[in-house]
């Protein structure tokens, strides 16, 4: 398929261009902007007039739940969802069963999603053999079956020579390590943030300091081994200072937010909906603003959805009992248009820490809109508004987001020249 799209505002972060241009398709690829070059006769033309068109968000965390967890969600289904929140390249996390800690399991996943065709997919291989924390896993192996980085998630290494190792291992080959820096002794147990909130609950608190201890140590093996690392899925204030003074430092270090960390607090949970109930958890206002000023910063590079789909069940138990994690990788673009609404970001800076900022941060061929580049953008209706829920194709419904009335509409999601959505 040819396609013009005609009348846009374009918005590429990753060359700076902001104005409203024609863009063509052809062959999966960028052919121009501008112009259509003499002799080229689109199939379809699209009138854009109003919309915007950016490159295609880039999600780095999204859990597809395939294999081993269908009831939850399954690469088809949830990648159709990352499609119609704009996103058309997303990385998977290994918690699968069995975890991706072998070649096969990365090509199974491969596999599937190219059947699928509604998002690209990126698989995050495990650091250590099932995610155990003791022996590290064939990591050339499963680079060379598409992993385009490792770690080791939640769980904590069982000591930190072992960790070591495994960095200086890594950083000998130029592989990528994602760090979700909590230790596991001081959160042990814990449901909320330790404060307030939690105590007025009387829910056990996850201190700030699980987060902290970890990072600092995380940090200076970082330092140490000189391995390229990335920190998911931050929650505190405290944390974003140290990741900024690594930063200072010359680290190779970069960072992203769950997108729900910069809209809630802990004070979400006063009504105990198991909705809520994330790990790592929802911290304070003060954290919340810290983190939104490292987003508008660069500090923080990245927004993600930090996509946790479940089945009904797994939210049906009290509070503590319930599973962690929020479906929401479906409205990541009109979730994320909040934080222009309120005044919070601008739309191109928005638009970088979706699309340029966390392809940069992995490495990955994404994130820009330039000719020649893949034919992976998002088309939406900034005037318009979606209401959640209302075409809901995750197989989690595990959202707080449902029913409400976001601003933008994702109008067309385009992969590789293909329209993956039409909305």
């Amino acid at each position: 398929m040819k396609f013009s799209i005609l009348g846009a505002r374009v918005i590429d972060p990753a060359s700076g261009l902001d104005q409203v241009i024609d863009v063509h398709l052809e062959a999966g690829k960028v052919l121009a902007l501008g112009a259509a070059p003499a002799g080229f006769s689109p199939t379809e033309t699209i009138d854009a007039t109003g919309l915007i068109a950016a490159p295609g968000l880039v999600d780095l965390n999204v859990s597809l739940r395939e294999p081993g967890y269908s009831r939850k969600g399954n690469i088809a289904s949830e990648t159709r969802a990352a499609a119609a929140g704009g996103v058309t390249s997303l990385c998977c996390p290994p918690r699968t069963k069995p975890v991706l800690d072998t070649s096969a399991v990365a090509e199974l996943i491969l596999d599937r999603a190219r059947e699928a065709g509604h998002s690209k997919v990126f698989p995050i291989g495990a650091l250590s053999k099932g995610l155990e924390g003791e022996q590290l896993a064939e990591l050339i192996a499963l680079r060379d079956a598409g992993c385009v980085a490792f770690t080791n998630g939640l769980v904590n290494f069982r000591s930190n020579r072992t960790l070591c190792r495994a960095l200086e291992y890594a950083a000998t080959f130029d592989l990528t390590v994602i760090f979700s820096s909590q230790d596991h002794d001081l959160a042990e147990g814990g449901l909320a943030h330790d404060g307030p909130t939690a105590a007025f609950l009387g829910l056990p608190g996850i201190p700030e300091t699980a987060e902290t201890v970890a990072l600092a140590r995380d940090l200076l093996l970082v330092e140490q081994s000189g391995v390229r690392a990335h920190f998911t899925q931050l929650t505190s204030a405290r944390g974003v200072t140290l990741i900024a003074q690594a930063q200072a430092r010359g680290l190779p270090v970069t960072a992203d937010v769950a997108l729900y960390q910069l809209i809630l607090t802990d004070e979400a949970l006063t009504g105990f909906s198991s909705l809520y109930h994330v790990q790592p958890p929802l911290r304070t206002r003060a954290d919340r603003d810290a983190l939104r000023e490292a987003v508008k910063s660069g500090v923080v590079q990245a927004i993600s959805s930090h996509h946790q789909p479940h089945e009904r069940d797994a939210k049906l138990a009290p509070f503590g009992a319930t599973e962690p994690g929020i479906s929401s990788v479906e409205l990541l673009l009109p979730l994320a248009m909040t934080l222009v609404e309120d005044g919070l970001l601008d739309l191109p800076t928005l638009l970088a820490r979706l699309s340029a900022g966390p392809a940069a941060a992995l490495r990955l061929p994404a994130g820009t809109l330039t000719a020649g580049s893949p034919a992976d953008l998002v088309l939406f209706d900034p005037a318009a508004s979606t209401v959640a829920g209302e075409k809901w194709l995750s197989r989690g419904e595990n959202c707080p987001f449902l029913g409400h009335c976001l601003p933008s509409a994702v109008r067309y999601t385009f992969v590789d020249g293909r329209v993956s959505y039409n909305g």
